[in-house]
């Protein structure tokens, strides 16, 4: 098995919205804010070689959206999918699967692209959702995400409607590429809380532990566990966006239940101390890997490092 760190590309948020009640003054010390009060993240996602498959995890925004929406998100930098994919000898053609930790735009919008782009005789095509417009950018690969997470996405609350993109998302399922994770049965934590985590199998083999579902940022959200190098490499995806996030507070203004995103959070950090888990960060802009530990004030960051260091 292989593991490599794909960059899709940088874009801004808006800094209080990243970090919720947490007063700027503590959290610029590790994610500083420029004039406009905007803070720079990264849109990482993961490519897993494993026999003969290569699976990708989330994908970034895409490129499919107007100059008027991306003005919006301060995209910089040279990065993009076909760029780090090509680094390492792929091409989106390549990819078997695609697993979808969610269906926020800034994870999954690059799963589809134009096949026949807006023209100015046509219109603005983003406003009025036509199929036949979009295909598949891994024509190849069966993409998973999960019923209830799905449910969640395509019938979007008011909070949330803007981030669930019809184009990001209707595309995969009427290709017919689209699969479900099952979800487990016998949850121990539900959008109401509970007393433990939820875990799901994966049919990606035994390199795969499983995968851990979330319900604070967004309903049903998946954090894949991949063995590798005698570590667990887990995908945290939103639930800890950089390592600024990891004491329990830091919780984003964008997540529906603040106050689940807190308990999953705590009861994740103290496994992955326990565990000696890798963390790989989809949205921190200069750590991709850390590892985490017990301290008297609860679990903090311990070490960072690069993908290719573990």
């Amino acid at each position: 098995m292989k593991l490599y760190s794909i960059n899709t590309g940088y874009f801004k948020l808006d800094g209080g919205a990243m970090f919720g009640v947490v007063p700027k003054s503590i959290w610029n010390r590790t994610n500083p804010a420029d004039e406009n009060n905007m803070i720079s993240l990264a849109m990482r996602a993961l490519l897993i070689e494993d026999g003969n498959k290569l699976i990708l995890i989330d994908n970034g925004m895409g490129s499919k959206q107007d100059a008027k929406f991306f003005s919006y998100y301060y995209l910089h930098g040279d990065n993009t999918l076909e760029k780090s994919l090509g680094k390492y000898g792929f091409t989106s053609n390549d990819i078997t699967d695609v697993f979808l930790s969610h269906l926020h735009f800034d994870h999954c919008g690059g799963s589809v692209k134009w096949k026949h782009p807006p023209t100015p005789q046509r219109g603005d095509s983003r406003s009025v959702y036509l199929k036949d417009d979009f295909e598949l950018t891994f024509r190849n690969a069966t993409y998973w995400s999960n019923e209830q997470h799905w449910e969640w996405a395509t019938k979007p609350n008011k909070r949330e409607k803007a981030s669930f993109l019809s184009e990001n998302i209707l595309p995969i399922k009427e290709s017919g590429h689209l699969k479900f994770i099952t979800y487990p049965t016998s949850s121990l934590i539900s959008p109401q809380g509970g007393e433990g985590l939820a875990y799901g199998s994966l049919p990606f083999g035994e390199s795969w532990s499983g995968v851990l579902f979330s319900h604070g940022h967004t309903d049903a959200m998946m954090h894949p566990h991949i063995k590798y190098k005698d570590k667990t490499v887990v995908y945290v995806a939103d639930l800890i966006p950089t390592t600024g996030h990891i004491p329990l507070p830091y919780v984003m203004g964008y997540d529906t239940r603040p106050l689940i995103t807190l308990e999953e959070k705590e009861k994740f950090l103290n496994k992955a101390a326990e565990e000696k888990y890798v963390l790989f960060f989809e949205h921190d802009p200069i750590n991709e890997c850390c590892t985490v530990q017990k301290t008297e004030k609860g679990v903090r960051l311990k070490e960072t490092f690069s993908l290719e260091n573990i």
